[in-house]
């Protein structure tokens, strides 16, 4: 997983001192060479970034869940140290197709499986290393978690997705770095050839010691390049990109200004940090010259693998549906981790919080506010869009979105409203950004109208407005 500020100035600076610091430079001309996106030109004729089909679907998924699962399971810890027995690894009654039903149930659209965490215990056979469940007890180490978990989200008509660690506390070459880079493409070569189509591809860039006390040097070039080969239509997630960026945080809380555009110069590299990376991970950039949206993670427990101890702590209903506004409601996506108990199945908490969670949020969408909307251009960079009621109509929520597909431009707004044909109109809300999704909730109000009143960065196009009483 990503980590949050207080937890990364260790890890990011052993990656520093470990050579990253000769990485910026490559790695911003890689990722200026392989942002996604097609550049269309402004009024000015500068061009202006806007998605791939990949990351509009990504988008569009809303909600995906994270499984963390693997030998820190069953030593009740969060970060292993490469030494545990695969013997240990056992579960005893594992339902990947459970974990399926359940993320469909609440409404994800996509999963995403730690299939090597730092502590490098590999949850598929693989050839390159004995520490994995081809040396466990489970399935009489004939096993494969990571081809049940892709089967069961295919069963279930969900899109799946792999995280690999690249820090391994356990291979012998880890901190050799030409020998490792080597042994860790091979591990995804393996995780991007044998599974089928995968929606996401997940990385982070801890970078903690190895087994000979050595830091590593990561080739990310070769990384990219190798999930592109294998995995065109794969998204890549990291905290600097080059598809999706992580949102700074691990509170899932997105920034109310958050822009789906980057400047590369501002996340120069993996692990890169700084209150200046962090506002740029928040934000984004109204100017940003690649396109590359924030993904929300956050744990529905404190901690991200299953801790027998935190039965009694996992989120709320309302803490989860709010999680929901702090994300999708801020053009972002939600990355929501649930993390399986030794048995191999989610624990019986979270996934009735899960389900709680998704009646709340069909329950506060259940009773959308039709009227007749009308579109006009007010300005060179603003517009307005009036949405008039036949009868005074309870409003309490609002959904405001662009069209992504042809960029991001609101850069501000102001919602109106009148109380009565003759009323002069208030404001009720103001914002900054919309991009995918902008949600706001407000205490139920009686209105005849309501305008929105926006600014751009360009020749205004028409938004869609929303309201739900």
């Amino acid at each position: 997983m990503p980590f949050d500020p207080s937890r990364r100035t260790l890890l990011r600076a052993g990656a520093v001192a470990a050579g990253a610091a000769a990485l910026p430079l490559p790695l911003r001309r890689l990722l200026a060479e392989s942002a996604p996106g097609t550049l269309v030109p402004d009024m000015q004729g500068a061009p202006r970034p806007r998605p791939t089909k990949a990351q509009l679907q990504w988008q569009r998924d809303e909600i995906a869940l994270f499984v963390h699962f693997g030998i820190n399971t069953f030593t009740d810890r969060e970060w292993g140290d490469g030494t545990e027995s695969p013997s240990l690894f056992n579960p005893t009654a594992l339902d990947a197709r459970q974990w399926a039903r359940t993320a469909k149930a609440a409404g994800a659209r996509a999963m995403v499986l730690t299939a090597k965490h730092h502590d490098g215990f590999c949850l598929w056979p693989t050839a390159t290393t004995r520490h994995s469940v081809a040396s466990s007890p489970w399935r009489s180490g004939r096993g494969d978690v990571v081809r049940e978990f892709v089967d069961a989200c295919r069963a279930e008509g969900l899109r799946p997705g792999l995280y690999c660690s690249p820090w391994d506390r356990n291979h012998p070459t880890y901190g050799d770095s030409p020998r490792y880079n080597d042994v860790y493409i091979a591990q995804l070569t393996e995780l991007l050839t044998r599974y089928g189509k995968l929606a996401e591809v997940w990385f982070d860039g801890a970078n903690g010691e190895g087994p000979n006390g050595k830091r590593q040097t990561y080739d990310w070039p070769r990384t990219w390049e190798t999930v592109r080969r294998l995995q065109p239509d794969a998204v890549i997630f990291s905290d600097a990109g080059p598809d999706v960026r992580w949102i700074g945080n691990e509170r899932g809380v997105a920034g109310e200004t958050h822009w789906s555009t980057i400047r590369p110069e501002s996340v120069p590299y993996i692990g890169a940090s700084g209150d200046d990376v962090i506002r740029a991970l928040q934000e984004g950039h109204p100017d940003g010259t690649v396109w590359r949206p924030g993904e929300t993670d956050v744990s529905i427990r404190p901690g991200w693998f299953h801790h027998p101890a935190e039965d009694a702590r996992v989120k709320t209903v309302e803490q989860l549906a709010e999680l929901y506004f702090t994300s999708v409601g801020r053009n972002s996506k939600l990355l929501l981790n649930v993390p399986p108990t030794r048995t191999g199945q989610f624990h019986a908490t979270d996934v009735e919080r899960l389900l709680g969670m998704r009646a709340a949020l069909v329950e506060r969408f259940a009773r959308p506010v039709k009227g007749r909307t009308r579109w006009r251009k007010t300005g060179a960079l603003s517009a307005e869009l009036q949405l008039t009621f036949d009868a005074a109509a309870t409003v309490s929520t609002i959904d405001l979105r662009e069209a992504i597909d042809a960029g991001q431009l609101v850069r501000s707004w102001e919602l109106l409203a009148t109380t009565d044909a003759s009323s002069t109109p208030t404001v009720l809300l103001r914002g900054t950004t919309v991009g995918y999704r902008q949600l706001r909730r407000m205490p139920a109000t009686a209105v005849r109208s309501l305008t929105v009143r926006y600014e751009t960065l360009d020749a205004p196009r028409a938004i869609a407005l929303h309201a739900y009483g």
